[in-house]
């Protein structure tokens, strides 16, 4: 039993808080979703990061492609929402606390990457004690539950520029490489708009996701074709996997928020993809 848990904010609110009530939610969504998943050997996933009842049915068709994986070592790359003054951030505990136990944090992995980090960039990732980003722990329940045991990875991303991804992708490839990883980005997609704007500015962005375009992830703001809260940490996810051998990205499922509430005048979006090693290719 780890001692320094980093505590959930979250648990209870934006998904249950209750063991039982938590993996009957997370299996009732990925036996709703119905999805074939890309042949090949898979890298990394693309997952929302809202409230369970809103992104929930969405992440589970990404999850439900990483059945009867077990990776040693998951890196799950998402925004930090927070004012917090570092470009890159990290968990200062040694594990995560959800209601289905403990996500022990692998140190070894953080120190690897901070080894890179300081080479290409300058810096290392910034630790941060009690932080109250949901964008990374709300993946947490779902890979306990689809992959079981592992070991994590985490990392937040203040600075969101087209250097900054690139760069942490290039040493998150260097630091997994040797290791059975697995790459989590965690992103919505566009935030308050009408449902049909909506629509438009995230079918765009998903087009450059399954182009496997990171660059164009990332351009897609500054030309105001699509909007996503983690576009760094989808860019950075897609360079580290493409280092990695990966050479496809497929969408699985995209939907709104006004598709839960019946609300479409300001909605928000969500899409899962997976990205593969397809070999032939």
């Amino acid at each position: 039993m780890t001692t320094d848990l980093r505590p959930s904010p979250i648990a209870g609110t934006w998904y249950p808080g209750e063991a039982t009530l938590l993996r009957q939610e997370i299996d009732r969504y990925l036996a709703q979703a119905k999805v074939s998943c890309p042949e090949g050997e898979l890298r990394a996933i693309i997952v929302p990061h809202a409230g369970y009842r809103y992104s929930g049915p969405v992440a589970a068709y990404a999850f439900k492609c990483l059945q009867g994986l077990r990776p040693e070592l998951v890196v799950v790359v998402s925004p930090m929402h927070h004012p917090y003054r570092a470009p890159l951030l990290t968990s200062g505990h040694d594990a995560y606390l959800t209601p289905l136990g403990e996500v022990a944090i692998d140190h070894r992995a953080v120190e690897t990457l901070n080894r890179q980090l300081q080479t290409r960039l300058g810096y290392r990732l910034t630790p941060v004690l009690n932080d109250p980003e949901h964008a990374l722990e709300i993946e947490l329940p779902f890979l306990q539950r689809v992959v079981g045991d592992f070991s994590l990875l985490p990392v937040m991303i203040r600075d969101q520029t087209a250097f900054v991804a690139r760069e942490l992708g290039h040493a998150l490839a260097d630091t997994v490489r040797a290791r059975d990883a697995l790459l989590v980005a965690s992103s919505d997609l566009s935030h308050f708009y009408p449902q049909h704007i909506a629509e438009k500015l995230d079918r765009e962005m998903l087009r450059r996701v399954e182009a496997f375009d990171p660059a164009g992830v990332m351009r897609a703001e500054e030309e105001g074709v699509g909007f996503a809260c983690g576009r760094s940490a989808i860019a950075a996810v897609m360079w580290a996997a493409r280092e990695l051998g990966a050479n496809r990205a497929r969408v699985l499922h995209y939907a709104t928020s006004g598709n839960v509430t019946g609300d479409y005048a300001s909605v928000v979006g969500y899409g899962a993809a997976a990205i593969v090693r397809e070999r032939g290719r």
